[in-house]
């Protein structure tokens, strides 16, 4: 097992040293963290965040228990970490052409992702620890808020094809100058938000018929103007007449 330290960032820029869970290079360090976050991981996934101990990860991990007390501090921090870590990955929002596809391939992620086993467990026990620890639940929150602003893309691209109004008659016709978008980050939550109450309030089976649900729901509310914000430029401006 080593003991490898992971560099303050600090240190390495001639500024303060970070928190833990702030973003590191790569090389060596991204390698250790890595390696962290899967035991951490592995952890939740085998007994639960009350479960998880330092020297679980010490072992599963190959990092020197001290390394992770004087890096990540606590349990709290590696939790916060791995999750922070998890939302620096790639993923982008499905582009299938049409404001629906893009919903259904978003709906059925949720749905693949806390239902195959072979992925299923760790997602779940990330969840389920956001519920125990205070910084587990705004690294929770950080990692899906990020994840919604991803998606402001599958909206832009919905107003481009004309699928969604961009501008609502009645402001127009007022003569008000409008100053009009579409709240995405509300609109993809509402896709989401019934699948992850029926898996993680009520216990409910989630499968392709509720996922399809959500998206009918999603689409009707989106097309009667449900997620659509309207304001005044001049207002919006503060100017004063």
């Amino acid at each position: 097992m080593s003991d490898e330290t992971v560099p303050d960032r600090g240190r390495e820029s001639g500024g303060t040293a970070h928190s833990p869970g702030t973003r590191r290079p790569g090389g060596r360090t991204a390698r250790t963290r890595a390696a962290v976050r899967d035991a951490v991981l592995a952890g939740l996934t085998e007994h639960g965040y009350p479960g998880l101990t330092v020297e679980y990860v010490a072992a599963h991990s190959g990092v020197h228990k001290t390394t992770l007390y004087r890096r990540w501090k606590d349990i709290e921090g590696l939790v916060a970490d791995a999750l922070d870590l998890a939302g620096e990955d790639s993923w982008v929002p499905p582009d299938t052409g049409s404001l629906e596809g893009d919903l259904r391939a978003l709906a059925q992620e949720v749905v693949v992702s806390f239902t195959d086993p072979a992925v299923a467990a760790s997602g779940s026990a990330m969840i389920a620890a956001a519920f125990q620890s205070e910084r587990a639940a705004d690294a929770l929150r950080d990692y899906y808020t990020e994840r919604f602003a991803r998606c402001e893309a599958l909206v832009e691209r919905a107003v481009r094809r004309g699928e969604l109004a961009a501008e609502p008659d009645a402001a127009a016709e007022a003569g008000a100058t409008p100053h009009c978008g579409i709240d995405a980050g509300a609109l993809v939550r509402s896709v989401s938000a019934p699948l992850f109450f029926r898996l993680f309030i009520t216990r409910e089976p989630v499968d392709d018929t509720v996922a399809e649900q959500a998206v009918a729901a999603t689409l009707a509310a989106a097309h009667a103007g449900a997620f659509t914000v309207v304001g005044r430029a001049d207002a919006s401006s503060g100017a004063s007449s």
